[in-house]
């Protein structure tokens, strides 16, 4: 039977190879980002001194290879595209430091990659980051991000990533109803893709984002040879409902010629198969929500 501290050297050595294989799913805190050609300088940051061993992962591998030199400071040198993956300094068996050197892709397409919506003004958004083949993503918000002060907050996904799914994210901000109007909200997005790093901005104002989910339909009421159809808001749209005013759209199917039809009224004719609702903000003119799945109608 295997010994606790073999299975936790196990553990150690397939995490480690995980990482590598798969590119990193997290962002290190001692990451130096490099373009495509050029020299970068390494310096061994310990409290030791004397000459230090140099020892170099390279990424997708685990096999460790040592490099020439033993000053403090190593030069890193190429010309098209750097060796990624982890240097790190040795003093005998004692690692003393290490670096993941992170290739900076300097890539502005990102910017499409990286979607946000609200469902209400209230404080509260959800940012898709739909591209597939990255292996760890994180957004801030607000110039902390954008300068990329160390004290901005990040945040990680709120879900997995599933497999053609990207990464969600649901984020927070601190703005009041005066403040939205004059205020743009300002994400910070950045990307890790097998040693490859993006880096990317979106502004916008709240009213931009802003999608309702489906409305309810209450009750279709028999006027005359009209139906009256009453709607409410999604339970998620904010209050009072007479600020925040919403405007309905109704697609009915008419049992005379079964074409589909939509109104802009609450009033309809009543010789319908079946109807569905779906809603906008009414001032700003937002995106609509969702169709409301069909309601079959039998008068």
């Amino acid at each position: 039977m295997l010994q606790t501290p073999l299975l936790s050297w196990i553990f150690v050595v397939l995490w480690t190879f995980l990482q590598l294989a798969h590119g990193l799913t997290f962002f290190p805190d001692n990451a130096v980002f490099v373009a495509k050609a050029g020299t970068v300088s390494l310096t061994c940051d310990s409290a030791t001194t004397g000459n230090v061993n140099w020892v170099f992962i390279p990424h997708g591998d685990v096999q460790k290879i040592p490099l020439k030199g033993t000053e403090r400071r190593l030069e890193v040198a190429y010309e098209d595209t750097p060796e990624l993956g982890e240097y790190s300094c040795w003093s005998g068996e004692t690692k003393l430091w290490s670096a993941h050197l992170v290739l900076d892709a300097q890539d502005t397409r990102a910017d499409s990659m990286l979607n946000c919506r609200a469902k209400s003004y209230n404080c509260s958004f959800n940012c898709h980051w739909s591209a597939t083949d990255y292996t760890a993503v994180r957004l801030g918000l607000g110039k902390d991000c954008s300068e990329n002060r160390k004290n901005c907050s990040w945040i990680t996904s709120s879900s997995q990533q599933h497999p053609g799914q990207g990464f969600m994210f649901e984020l927070s901000n601190s703005l009041t109803p005066s403040m939205e109007e004059t205020t743009r909200i300002e994400v910070t997005a950045e990307a890790m893709n097998d040693y490859i790093f993006h880096r990317t901005y979106k502004t916008f104002f709240l009213r931009d984002i802003i999608r309702p989910e489906s409305p309810k339909i209450v009750q279709c009421q028999e006027v005359g040879h009209q139906l009256n159809v009453s709607i409410e808001p999604a339970a998620s749209w904010s209050k009072p409902h007479s600020y925040f005013k919403l405007e309905h759209e109704i697609e009915y199917v008419s049992r005379h010629n079964g074409k589909n039809i939509i109104s802009e009224s609450h009033l309809i004719p009543r010789e319908i198969s079946k109807l569905r609702v779906r809603s906008r903000e009414a001032v700003v003119r937002s995106k609509w929500s969702e169709w409301t799945p069909w309601r079959h109608v039998n008068l």
